[in-house]
């Protein structure tokens, strides 16, 4: 694995963010010795995202339901 120095990676990085998103990392060292990765985040699911229920009910039931539930008499 290659590792880039400050200069070409902030000159390249567009192309270092691709490269890492290919090969799952890529390394930048400082002048002073320290190095970094960069690496791709996977994606997380939204917590709302959820598989729907098949009740067997329409969507007309569901909102008289709805109606219902509304009512204050």
């Amino acid at each position: 694995m290659k590792v880039y120095t400050y200069t070409e990676a902030r000159q390249n990085l567009a192309s270092l963010l691709d490269q890492a998103a290919r090969e799952g990392e890529v390394r930048i060292k400082r002048k002073d010795g320290q190095v970094f990765v960069i690496r791709l985040q996977p994606k997380t699911k939204s917590p709302l995202e959820v598989e729907g229920i098949d009740l067997g009910i329409t969507t007309q039931e569901i909102v008289d339901f709805i109606d219902e539930g509304r009512r204050t008499d």
